[in-house]
């Protein structure tokens, strides 16, 4: 059998990736290379090839006519070749959450993603820490935004849900009639030690003067909280996303509505080298985040 006569394939690939992305820095970030690094193996290409394959200024390079067809052509041999390629054995997606968030809100969705993606793995842990990629060997993470600890300088930052609160309670708890602010005064109130703030700013949010709760009862977690309000041990205040499952089913009411905070909840990517069933994670939260409720105030 003849041998084959092909240009060197690690140039290929790499122009391959520039042509479909349009930018060197996107085909080095694709590449998990530099810029440079691209730039070299377009050039071995055109060299191998005897012909140019990309014009114009630093800035704005374009596929020449002979470089439009290769990029074609290589696009679909490449196409042919993912599909026909088994499965990589890459280890599982490793997304770090915030507890509550991921009980209440990501759990419950997951599965439209792995429907979408069923040769991907995702194992999710809970962590309210800063994010250290390398040192946790976390993939992306989904943290509160703004946050009161730095990002890390490596972190790309993408908002993708509201964050709307309110106090809720249980239908027995409050009886026949909402109450009001003096009377929800005097009910058991019910706190997360993960966010003691959140009565008072709710509070100067809604221009209410609470005064001292009757009895106050903390919790070390959130999802305890909202099973105690639940239980009717008191009222919480709770993001609307962690309630709206039991707000349907009666379980839970929100007398006063849930009014809009000016913080989001964000995930986060290294800049560089992240994987790219990352990035196809992080536009799946975008879109779940997309079409969640978000709150409105009521006095």
């Amino acid at each position: 059998m003849a041998r084959r006569n092909l240009p060197p394939l690690n140039a290929l690939r790499a122009f391959e990736a520039f042509a479909r992305q349009g930018r060197m820095t996107a085909a080095a970030e694709e590449l998990c290379v530099t810029h440079g690094a691209i730039s070299r193996q377009i050039k071995l290409l055109e060299s191998a090839m005897g012909q140019r394959l990309v014009e114009g200024p630093r800035n704005r390079l374009k596929l020449t006519a002979p470089g439009l067809r290769l990029a074609e052509s290589l696009t679909q041999a490449f196409d042919l070749i993912e599909q026909a390629a088994p499965a990589p054995a890459a280890g599982a997606l490793h997304v770090s959450c915030l507890g509550t968030l991921a009980m209440r809100w990501l759990i419950p969705r997951l599965p439209r993603f792995l429907e979408r993606e069923p040769r991907t793995q995702v194992r999710i842990t809970e962590s309210h820490r800063p994010v250290d990629f390398r040192a946790d060997d976390v993939d992306l993470a989904l943290r509160v935004w703004p946050n009161p600890f730095a990002w890390p300088a490596e972190a790309e930052i993408t908002p993708f849900l509201d964050h709307a609160h309110g106090p809720v309670l249980s239908p027995e708890l409050m009886g026949s009639d909402p109450p009001s602010p003096a009377e929800l005064a005097r009910l058991p109130r019910l706190h997360t030690r993960s966010y003691m703030p959140a009565w008072s700013e709710w509070a100067a949010q809604m221009g209410i003067e609470l005064g001292p709760a009757a009895v106050d009862r903390e919790f070390d977690h959130t999802f305890y909280m909202l099973e105690a309000a639940i239980a009717g041990l008191g009222v919480a205040i709770s993001p609307e996303i962690y309630v709206a499952k039991e707000l349907a089913q009666g379980r839970l009411v929100a007398p006063f509505g849930f009014v809009q905070t000016s913080v989001r909840y964000a995930v986060l990517l290294p800049r560089e080298g992240a994987r790219p069933a990352a990035r196809r994670f992080r536009d799946w939260l975008a879109e779940e985040g997309a079409t969640s409720g978000r709150g409105t105030a009521s006095a």
